[in-house]
């Protein structure tokens, strides 16, 4: 089956290729040519399950259909019958609209200009109800800050949270924010950041620190062993360009760090999908995360050292041959498009 599906995948990406233009130029062409509308499918190589994006149409709509339904619809157009379908699609454009950022804060006693940060994004795509991208990293972070605020009500250094918006356009919340709060980006202790999935955390990465093995090393030490005995750790590491908010802090040079989960199947089934719905998230691995997270925030700031900024040596790449460079700042897009 396998192998069956294997080569009608290529056999279809050869047909599109037959045309000259990739999955975009086709769209805008298709809408040049005065289509009434585009219908996809986007499968994501699960069962029932399709990718949603942007529509690579300006004017006219685009609309995704279920596998199966497309199919038919292929199969019948094949054969010459000319199917005709109805579509009613109640979406409207709404031109430019605001968006936001939703900070909370535990003021600092002994370092109130001093930060740690509790990190996670609030838009989601709309094809189900973003439950795993990214509610579950949003009640993460709620829930740690919940308990931060009953058990340790006065912290050394100040607590803050933010729940970004526009991360899926391209981080534009959280790059809006490091350009806006230099005072806070510049005496951050740290920042944890949760968003892949409802998993139990499983992978720490020392984002390219040089002494990030250090700090998180005594932070995670007193992390109960049975959430501890499932984290990897690696460091330095390599900083990231992207992929969620953290990367706005790791390109100022600030120590931001992703707590990376275990899949669930989070790629085929759940990010960017119409199955991103309540029913999927886990909540036993929900709340461990809310405790890991509550406790590397303590520790962050209780700590009497501030953690070191010093970047590692990044290694050569190897289709380059050259350095890899630390990834450069970004603008936040404030006007859309």
């Amino acid at each position: 089956m396998k192998k069956e599906r294997d080569a009608q995948t290529t056999a279809w990406r050869k047909r599109i290729s037959n045309t000259g233009l990739n999955a975009k130029a086709l769209a805008l062409a298709l809408e040049n040519a005065g289509a009434a509308g585009v219908v996809i499918c986007n499968w994501s190589s699960g069962f029932g399950v399709n990718k949603i994006f942007g529509a690579n149409t300006t004017k006219i709509p685009t609309i995704d259909v279920a596998l199966e339904d497309y199919g038919m619809l292929y199969r019948l157009t094949e054969s010459g019958v000319k199917p005709v379908i109805s579509v009613r699609a109640d979406s409207k454009e709404l031109g430019k609209v605001p968006t936001f950022n939703t900070l909370a804060e535990i003021k600092g006693t002994e370092k109130p200009n001093e930060y740690v940060m509790l990190s996670a994004h609030f838009d989601s795509w709309d094809g189900g109800t973003g439950a795993t991208d990214n509610a579950t990293g949003t009640i993460v972070m709620m829930e740690a800050m919940r308990i931060l605020r009953k058990i340790y009500p006065n912290p050394k250094r100040t607590i803050l949270v933010g729940h970004w918006g526009s991360e899926e356009q391209g981080l534009n919340g959280s790059r809006a924010f490091v350009e806006d709060h230099a005072e806070i980006v510049d005496n951050l202790q740290a920042l944890f950041n949760q968003d892949n999935g409802t998993g139990r955390v499983a992978n720490i990465s020392g984002q390219g620190f040089l002494h990030a093995y250090s700090y998180i090393g005594r932070w995670l030490s007193k992390v109960p062993q049975e959430i501890r005995g499932e984290i990897e750790t690696s460091f330095p590491g390599s900083p990231s360009g992207g992929g969620s908010d953290y990367a706005s802090f790791v390109a100022v040079g600030a120590p931001a760090f992703s707590l990376s989960s275990k899949s669930w199947s989070y790629g085929n089934y759940t990010w960017h999908t119409n199955r991103d719905t309540y029913d999927k998230i886990v909540f036993d691995d929900v709340r461990n995360n809310a405790i890991l997270t509550a406790i590397l925030v303590y520790m962050a700031c209780e700590d009497p050292e501030k953690t070191s900024r010093e970047k590692a040596v990044l290694p050569i790449n190897s289709r380059s041959g050259k350095q890899a460079e630390w990834p450069a700042q970004r603008k936040a897009n404030r006007t859309g498009n």
